[in-house]
């Protein structure tokens, strides 16, 4: 497939590409500038476009099978968003989302708890109206993951567990998933859909 990844020079999105690339697909990177010649991969290029810009962006992103977003809530515009991707005729929306709209006990998200640290709050909140922007339409095809509440660089196992709305722990009552493993499941999730315009997570 051809996947356009905005914020592909970020963390998340640099490991979507990698995980994107080592299984063949084609990939376009679209970001707000554009990065050094020593981050270029075979198989990959990069577009220079405001992911708040739908008219910029619905031409970047035309003739792509899939985008997926892997910006901060605090600075994006879902509506701008599903605008420019209704525009190109992308037909399918993946979203990299946060653990913080997970629920924790039922109608209990972990936003909401005490504890929650406050320095990610304004993040969690808007990734929680982000979410709900994407319900509100009535057409788009989305899938938005959410990773759980330990989301940082690490190994790639492959091995993992999925959940729905709920955030997910072990035994030692944990919530962690490596970026690596996380790109595992949202490219799985492009190849074999099985979260069509929904949210789910993924743990250890």
């Amino acid at each position: 497939m051809r996947v356009a990844v905005i914020g592909a020079t970020g963390r998340v999105g640099s490991r979507l590409a990698t995980e994107l690339l080592s299984r063949g697909h084609t990939v376009t990177g679209v970001a707000l500038h554009l990065p050094s010649d020593d981050t270029h991969r075979a198989g990959l290029t990069y577009v220079a476009a405001d992911a708040t810009d739908p008219a910029a962006l619905a031409s970047a992103l035309k003739g792509h099978d899939a985008v997926m977003s892997a910006t901060r809530f605090v600075s994006s515009d879902p509506h701008a968003l599903i605008s420019a991707i209704k525009a190109a005729g992308v037909p399918r929306l993946l979203v990299v989302g946060g653990a913080g709209s997970l629920e924790v006990a039922p109608g209990k998200a972990l936003v909401t708890t005490a504890g929650f640290p406050e320095v990610f709050k304004p993040e969690a909140l808007a990734g929680s109206r982000f979410l709900q922007a994407l319900r509100d339409d009535p057409d788009l095809d989305w899938t938005f993951l959410s990773p759980s509440a330990d989301f940082a660089p690490g190994t790639r196992t492959g091995k993992f567990r999925l959940g729905g709305d709920q955030l997910l722990t072990d035994a030692a009552g944990k919530s962690h998933i490596s970026m690596e493993d996380f790109a595992i499941a949202m490219v799985d999730e492009l190849e074999h859909p099985a979260h069509r315009r929904r949210r789910f997570t993924v743990g250890y």
